[in-house]
């Protein structure tokens, strides 16, 4: 199950070049650089939501300890994959990287790693909670 989940995440890449791409060519036509950042962590979390409401009702989650888990794994991989990424592949530095941690100064991104890592936990406990009252 776990090996599934971690291919899963892999189409959240792609989820979130979209995203980014919708952020640079739509919301900086009417914000500035932070408030398209910020609009973009509302847009990713809502497009994570929906696909991943999508796997877990396709895939079940077996259990709470998966799905705390499968966040956990994808948590990981995310933040592994942006610094990597973000660092050897676009040549990002180090600084500019670990910006987007401010909260302080309004950089949201982390709301987005909390969400990733407790979705699979959020819809797991609602699927679980609809089919005990479906009963």
């Amino acid at each position: 199950m776990l090996v599934k989940y971690f291919l899963l995440w892999f189409p959240m890449v792609i989820i979130a070049i979209i995203n980014g791409t919708i952020r640079q060519l739509f919301f900086t036509n009417f914000s500035d650089e932070l408030g398209s950042h910020q609009l973009s962590v509302i847009s990713g979390i809502t497009f994570f939501a929906i696909y991943i409401w999508f796997i877990t009702g396709k895939w079940e989650i077996e259990s709470a300890l998966m799905a705390i888990k499968i966040g956990l794994m994808w948590l990981v991989m995310t933040v592994i994959f942006e610094f990597l990424f973000g660092h050897y592949v676009m040549g990002n530095s180090w600084e500019k990287l670990l910006h987007d941690y401010n909260l302080l100064e309004g950089r949201l991104w982390v709301v987005i790693l909390i969400w990733t890592t407790i979705s699979p936990s959020v819809f797991y406990l609602i699927r679980k909670q609809k089919s005990n009252t479906s009963v």
